[in-house]
């Protein structure tokens, strides 16, 4: 067994933590599904011989997946927040989780099927309402609360007025 992170993300699931480690293995890159450790005896949600945690990796951020059943719910208070460097690379994550089972919230928000939540955040946002104009950033800041994904070209366009 290799030496565990120091620090570790433990992200709570209803028994389908392996499915969901394995779904953002394949959309991230710098994703993997590390371990997957089942459950020496029986506990609350589950059976012995049931997959218990999942160790997996998402964009370099070492993750636990613990099914511990659905008495927790996740909420927007914890999420994973992608920096994107174009509207493909923006389009493709987030057609990956809501095309999934997912749902859109609002401003480049979205949760997958799972319950957590992801900021799909184009650079070009952050740079745009972090402009050392206080008017350039005002205007792409207020694009951005009109939008539901992110639309890079809109945000660029409402910054230069």
């Amino acid at each position: 067994m290799k030496k565990p992170a120091k620090n570790t993300i433990c992200l709570w699931y209803d028994g389908d933590a392996e499915e969901a480690a394995r779904f953002y293995a394949e959309v991230f890159p710098d994703s993997s599904v590390d371990a997957v450790h089942l459950a020496p005896g029986d506990y609350p949600s589950g059976k012995q011989g049931d997959v218990l945690t999942v160790e997996f990796t998402v964009m370099g951020i070492p993750c636990l997946g613990l099914n511990g059943g659905p008495e927790v719910k996740h909420n927007e208070a914890f999420s994973f927040q992608v920096a994107t460097e174009d509207q493909a690379e923006t389009d493709r994550y987030w057609n990956a989780i809501v095309g999934n089972g997912g749902q859109e919230i609002v401003c480049g928000w979205c949760r997958d099927k799972w319950g957590i939540s992801w900021q799909i955040t184009p650079v070009a946002l952050t740079e745009a309402i972090t402009d050392p104009d206080p008017a350039a950033a005002k205007r792409a800041f207020d694009a951005m609360m009109q939008m539901v994904k992110i639309d890079i070209a809109a945000i660029e366009a409402a910054r230069r007025g």
